[in-house]
């Protein structure tokens, strides 16, 4: 394999939506998902109407890449190794000794081959994996604080999404009667305000009603660069979890009315990452009336158009017919490992450039079109300007958590740390070609730019551009000195 990648080599270039092509105000969408939650809880389930109350500096518990160990409560950290880098119970930091307690003297933690090869999920542990899960990370947290003083014994709940597939949680809850009865795990029925019915729930109509205020619009560069990758013979793909009208609401806002021209092909609510991973057992596509999907799935797929559901091996049928290619090359952007890299890759033999924002957390500029597009939507995002002072954006480091890319770590008998790689930061390596942190920062190179890819023959800050984040560079710099 080449160690350098480029779209020109490519046949087919699709696109996830949510956090990738649309990237969200996320301070103002993670309190719109964590008051929605939090509603739900307080108004349908009883909770405590504290649970509504944060302050700015709550926010900084928000941190991609955790871990939620099912079995005693704890919020984890973890190393590319599967080392417990950092952990707390509820929102509270344990110290090293109590790790240890829960871990033992090397801090392992015991379910890590298990996550680390297959990314499902589990009734052991749960992932938070991306923007939409962060605030129930924080709503987790804080359940366990003001339970864990007055129960015996937390209950974990399981709250699934309806309508944003990525938007899931678990929960602790203090119904220890009815739980001693019927379980330890309980599945529970659809939360009310991610249903697709506009007059009803929290987070569809507010976002519906002011999109401005929670999507950032695509740079004209980015529409220029979609279509000159059309022009230039490119079959274009938007594959997403997120259902037909949320598509459309969404791409409406971001690209404008005449968006759909610029794919090929669409598929909305595609289950990723199943639509990669369940062979041979696969979810016909179904075609849509009026976003409504047809209740007879289809045998296979034999033309471009917008779908929904559907499998990877009939889109790899459609793509070889379609491009002339009996092995087309197919690079996906995405944003999630769960859904995008991992499967992608592993399954599909996909290329993949992740989108990771917590590059612009530690170092990396801002693409000019980026800067030029946030200055351009300014008086919207000043609506939440003063609740905004002293809240951490969720893709900064985290002053609890430390770097999303590399943390410090003490050997059992060891007197200095040693830097590692968190398991997060090792995976993007490993299941991407390489990773940017929007498609801003790519979308004004021409298309047959050279990109150096992720290699584990080359050093850890390879495969970045347009250059690794801060802690990376400081961990090679160590190690060289």
């Amino acid at each position: 394999m080449s160690e350098y990648f480029s779209l020109s080599d490519c046949d087919v270039i699709g696109f996830d939506l949510d956090h990738t092509l649309c990237r969200y105000h996320l301070k103002e969408t993670s309190r719109l998902i964590y008051e929605s939650f939090t509603r739900y809880l307080v108004e349908h389930k009883d909770y405590d109407k504290d649970l509504l109350t944060l302050t700015p500096a709550t926010w900084d518990f928000c941190f991609k890449g955790l871990v939620v160990d099912l079995e005693d409560g704890n919020l984890v950290k973890l190393a590319e190794d599967g080392t417990v880098l950092r952990a707390t119970h509820g929102t509270n930091n344990l110290r090293t000794e109590e790790i240890i307690k829960h871990y033992g003297p090397k801090r392992e933690w015991k379910h890590f081959n298990s996550l680390n090869t297959t990314f499902t999920r589990s009734t052991k542990y749960y992932f938070y994996d991306n923007y939409f899960d962060l605030p129930g990370a924080l709503l987790c947290g804080r359940v366990v604080d003001m339970f864990t003083f007055c129960l015996p014994k937390c209950t974990i709940v399981y709250l699934s999404s309806a309508f944003l597939p990525p938007l899931s949680t678990l929960f602790y809850i203090s119904s220890i009667s009815y739980y001693a009865s019927h379980g330890s795990l309980c599945l529970v029925m659809d939360v009310l305000f991610v249903c697709r019915s506009e007059d009803a729930g929290w987070y569809f109509p507010s976002v519906k009603r002011d999109p401005g205020r929670y999507l950032q619009p695509c740079s004209e560069s980015v529409k220029t660069w979609l279509r000159s990758m059309k022009s230039a013979g490119k079959v274009l793909l938007l594959i997403t979890s997120s259902h037909s009208d949320y598509c459309r609401l969404i791409c409406d806002q971001i690209l404008g009315k005449d968006w759909e021209e610029l794919f090929d092909i669409i598929i909305t609510n595609a289950l990723k990452p199943g639509f990669f991973s369940l062979v041979p057992q696969q979810r016909p596509f179904r075609t849509l009336v009026n976003d409504v999907e047809e209740s007879e799935g289809l045998p296979s797929l034999d033309k471009p158009g917008w779908y929904s559901q559907g499998n990877w091996p009939h889109l790899h049928q459609l793509l070889k017919t379609m491009t002339g290619n009996p092995e087309p090359k197919v690079v996906y952007f995405g944003d999630s490992m769960r859904s995008d890299m991992f499967p992608a890759s592993t399954f599909g033999k996909w290329e993949t450039v992740m989108i990771v924002e917590e590059m612009e957390g530690e170092g990396v500029p801002r693409s000019e079109a980026a800067e030029t597009n946030e200055a351009q939507v300014e008086p919207q995002e000043k609506k939440g300007k003063v609740e905004d002072q002293g809240m951490k954006a969720p893709s900064a480091p985290s002053e609890q958590w430390g770097s999303y890319f590399v943390d410090a770590h003490k050997t059992p008998g060891g007197d200095e740390d040693s830097q590692k790689l968190t398991w997060c930061c090792h995976s993007i390596h490993k299941y991407s070609t390489m990773a940017i942190p929007s498609v801003e920062s790519i979308a004004d190179l021409p298309l047959d730019y050279k990109f150096p890819r992720f290699s584990p023959n080359k050093p850890c800050t390879t495969g970045y551009y347009p250059r690794p984040p801060d802690s990376l560079l400081k961990k090679c710099q160590s190690q060289s000195s």
